[in-house]
């Protein structure tokens, strides 16, 4: 086969269109990932304080670690992304997932402590969804529409403050219907992430209910028929559909499965990352290297799909794992 034909794993999920279920279902990790191997002497304590978004992820990745080293305690506390830096400051914690990555005032902070900068690690891939009910029958929307939905500002430059359901072309029983409005808190990197890229820095409306975790936004959007809310693809639940995206008005609406998030076209892509504290002129504490390690394994790829993300490719890992030092 000609060098230019040849096709990856990854390079073939981008060609197949699923819907959000199907994709995820049929997702597998890239062949060309390496099963992790145990090493001797790992056990003690990690802590990992930092996302909601990758709570999950980190306890189904301490679960799998764990079989392996079941001398091995791993606590994890995700209340959002801006406390992953101050927890690496103080010392308290060994891991930082974080759905965003560092912004520059938190990597000053970190390196006045250290004397270095963080390291950071791409571990898998998200989609950041608006969610709607199920029986909401929406076909998608443009993120200038979504930032006049959420978008005191309207910085991406709506004709109008959206809040019925009408002025998104829903007609009959919708068409006045007040649109009730979920999110995160400010604590929250998908909070961050939603107001950057589809606000573009602008403020969030008063109205927004402001819940504590992902999985409170998607209660939110299934109990109540006129509601939308954001949060990772990982919250996902039979309760709430995923709107299609699209950049601009006009443009096609692209839905929040993994062919779309690997070649781009999903406009809320974006890579969930893991920091840690190591120093680039000493070593690294093996049970720190091991866990990392797991995460870029065959094993660790596939938690990522157990838990409704998307895995990164061999490439990618081979890439983050020359990382450690």
């Amino acid at each position: 086969m000609k060098k230019g034909l040849k096709l990856t794993l990854m390079a073939l999920l981008l060609t197949v269109a699923f819907t959000a279920t199907e994709a995820l279902a049929a997702m597998q990790v890239d062949p060309k990932l390496k099963s992790y191997k145990t090493v001797s002497g790992i056990s003690g304590n990690l802590n990992s304080v930092g996302s909601d978004t990758m709570n999950n992820l980190m306890t189904l990745w301490g679960e799998g670690f764990a079989k392996h080293y079941p001398g091995v305690n791993i606590q994890v506390e995700g209340k959002g992304s801006s406390t992953a830096p101050p927890a690496l400051i103080e010392g308290v914690s060994q891991f930082g997932p974080m759905s965003r990555k560092m912004k520059n005032k938190e990597i000053d902070k970190f390196e006045k402590k250290y004397g270095f900068k963080p390291t950071r690690f791409r571990t898998s891939l998200d989609a950041l969804a608006v969610f709607i009910n199920k029986d909401n029958p929406l076909k998608g929307a443009s993120l200038k529409e979504m930032d006049a939905v959420f978008g005191k500002n309207r910085k991406r430059g709506y004709r109008e403050n959206i809040t019925r359901w009408g002025q998104l072309g829903l007609t009959g029983k919708w068409a006045k219907k007040p649109i009730t409005i979920f999110g995160r808190n400010s604590a929250s990197g998908t909070y961050g992430y939603f107001k950057k890229v589809t606000m573009k820095k602008g403020d969030y409306k008063d109205e927004v209910k402001e819940q504590p975790g992902s999985a409170s936004v998607v209660q939110g959007v299934t109990e109540d028929l006129y509601a939308i809310g954001y949060s990772g693809i990982g919250y996902k639940t039979s309760g709430v559909r995923a709107l299609p995206l699209a950049k601009k008005p006009g443009q096609k609406f692209y839905g929040a499965v993994p062919a779309n998030v690997y070649n781009g076209k999903y406009p809320l892509s974006r890579y969930l990352n893991l920091y840690i504290v190591q120093n680039p002129r000493g070593g690294l504490d093996p049970l720190v290297k091991e866990f990392v390690k797991f995460i870029f394994s065959k094993e660790g790829q596939q938690v990522v799909i157990k838990d409704g993300y998307m895995p990164i490719s061999a490439k990618v890992a081979a890439q983050e794992l020359a990382k450690l030092k």
